[in-house]
């Protein structure tokens, strides 16, 4: 039976395409803030890090009314890193908007979302935004939408979506471009009419499939998901439906719908709509709650294998506990495990030391976003470079592989593909589009990405656009060179002084400014050349009495490179470790001290 009192749809686009601006618009027209709210942008990027970086990414949901339609609205992030958040919530959707940018077009992490949700066979809406753009090219972008579509395997029902063009900004949606819309009524209309509401029986037998889970100080655990099947009542007892065990008896302590970004409290739920529940203790996503006499269970939400992984270890370096509040190897084991609650593409191993766990992850990003909440939050603690996760069948050993696109100049092409071709990477496809732009497409593996996007950035002048999406698992790709430069590495503890830094300007390109507090080990610059130098950042300039101690304070040092934490990540060798702290982020030597680590080095050799 459809219900058409409701109409579950997600946003799929690209970072930056304005899919959160488009949002904050459906809301504001809606009227689901009153006139006198005073309402920030970007209502949806809730956490501080998504409105600095400006993308998406959690995956979170909230409930507009338009002519006594209740739409369910799940904004999804567009990096593939977050693709766990994505799958989660296709399935609490009858239908896709397809976000894309009216001169970019559409851009590879658009292609994973949508690929996504072309599998599960969504009815689609293609909105063009950005219209107002001086370099708009809607056409062409509309013609690229339908050679991705085609590229996608799309079949004919997929292929024939309605188009509408948006300005997010100004809040207007056209039916056709020059048209006189002023609000985003069209918009709204299209989606009741295209979308189909949710298939769902009241009378059969209760099914709500966890797809989420929030956590409240006040009632614990909140599961979210869509109620597929039956009714909820809060005073009702259900069975909790594990992976391999039915709990029964389960009674809950608050039911809620949601309307616009607030949850409301109910006695009792109706199927086909978008709900959240507490009171039932250790759920986890993918889990059903059923009726309490015949559980029946939906199928588990089935994700992506992680593909990097990071160790996580506690802080034993010198300065070990002067600025965090969070150090020991419980708080960041239980830290990791309320994130895994929450964020079903990640995995927590324990190792054979008690003081490191393995994180294991879907990309870079996703480890830097989780990397830096925990410092906010002012946790402590020391992380290693990514490694790839490999897979053995048949006595041969597979690494993941990644498709890459490269959108460049045409005079950085060559320098490129040298770079790309040393770590392992192959040419798939190279198209001159004859504005003075290549694009490029490449396979590579995962192992070859790691610490190449600064690279690319720097070799592109910072005008190149790059991004990755996972391909398949391969043979083993041998050896892939990572960075050519050694290290300069504080040899004792102390402050960092002008003299010494002077010294430095002919070895390498220091990280860290005058007078900061170092330790015996830390990294505090990069070489000029191969092989690490232990340095004595501290020297003093000695004084005599032919020269006043004021003498050199003309000298004029060259400002220190600060690396940002995904920098660090990226640059990090095999060696060595990031310290993160609520106040600093350095890098530093996994052995401290020159002697063990020379020793070492002569075992690895022999």
């Amino acid at each position: 039976m459809r219900k058409n009192n409701f109409r579950n749809i997600a946003i799929i686009a690209h970072v930056d395409h304005g899919k959160t601006t488009l949002v904050d618009g459906l809301l504001h027209q809606s009227g689901t803030f009153e006139s006198h709210q005073n309402i920030s942008s970007r209502v949806m990027d809730s956490m501080d890090l998504e409105k600095e970086r400006g993308i998406t990414i959690t995956a979170k949901n909230t409930a507009i009314f338009y002519n006594d339609i209740k739409i369910n609205i799940v904004d999804t992030p567009g990096h593939a890193d977050f693709g766990g958040e994505v799958e989660r919530s296709l399935n609490l959707v009858d239908g896709v908007l397809l976000l894309v940018d009216a001169s970019e077009g559409p851009l590879p992490q658009t292609r994973f979302v949508l690929q996504k949700a072309l599998l599960r066979d969504l009815p689609i809406i293609l909105i063009i935004n950005k219209i107002d753009r001086s370099d708009s090219r809607i056409k062409e972008v509309v013609d690229e939408v339908y050679d991705l579509f085609i590229d996608l395997d799309a079949n004919d029902k997929q292929i024939e979506f309605p188009i509408i063009y948006t300005n997010a900004k100004a809040g207007t949606a056209h039916k056709e471009i020059l048209d006189d819309s002023k609000d985003l009524s069209s918009l709204f209309d299209l989606i009741i009419e295209k979308f189909p509401g949710p298939e769902a029986t009241d009378d059969s037998t209760t099914q709500f499939l966890i797809t989420n889970i929030d956590y409240d100080s006040y009632v614990g655990q909140v599961a979210i998901g869509r109620l597929g099947n039956g009714t909820i009542d809060l005073n009702s007892r259900y069975s909790l439906c594990k992976e391999n065990d039915v709990i029964k008896n389960q009674k809950l302590s608050a039911c809620y719908t949601f309307n616009g970004l607030k949850k409301v409290k109910v006695e009792s739920l109706e199927s086909g709509d978008i709900i959240a529940i507490a009171g039932i203790d250790n759920i986890s996503i993918g889990d059903t709650i059923s009726c309490n006499e015949n559980p029946k269970p939906l199928p588990r939400i089935k994700v992506d294998e992680p593909t990097v992984s990071m160790f996580f270890h506690v802080n034993n370096g010198p300065f070990a506990g002067n600025e965090g509040k969070f150090l020991t190897s419980r708080h960041v084991k239980d830290r990791l495990q309320k994130e895994v609650l929450g964020n079903v593409s990640l995995q927590i191993k324990d190792t054979n030391h008690t003081d490191v766990f393995e994180v294991c992850g879907r990309g870079e990003l996703q480890m830097a976003i989780l990397i830096e909440t925990m410092r906010r939050e002012g946790y402590e603690f020391m992380v290693s470079k990514p490694q790839v996760i490999t897979k053995d069948e048949d006595g041969k050993v597979y690494e993941p592989v990644e498709n890459i696109y490269l959108d460049v100049q045409e005079n950085h092409v060559g320098i490129i593909t040298e770079k790309l071709s040393k770590r392992k990477g192959r040419m798939v496809n190279l198209q001159n589009n004859g504005f003075g732009r290549v694009t490029l497409d490449f396979k590579i593996p995962s192992r070859g990405l790691i610490g190449f996007r600064s690279q690319f950035l720097t070799d592109t002048k910072g005008s190149g656009i790059m991004n990755a999406l996972f391909d398949s698992y391969a043979p083993w790709f041998g050896n892939i060179p990572q960075r050519n430069n050694g290290v300069l590495i504080a040899d004792r503890n102390g402050k960092i002084t002008t003299y010494a830094s002077l010294g430095m300007a002919d070895r390498g390109e220091l990280f860290e400014k005058v007078s900061t507090d170092v330790y015996k080990g830390m990294i505090i610059g990069e070489r000029n050349r191969p092989g690490d130098l232990d340095v004595n950042i501290t020297k003093e300039k000695k004084l005599t009495n032919m020269r006043a101690s004021s003498s050199d304070a003309t000298v004029v040092l060259r400002p220190p490179q600060s690396l940002s934490l995904d920098q660090c990540i990226e640059f990090i060798a095999e060696d060595e470790l990031i310290e993160i702290t609520p106040e600093n982020i350095r890098m530093r030597k996994m052995e401290l001290d020159i002697n063990k680590r020379l020793s070492l080095k002569k075992k690895d050799k022999e």
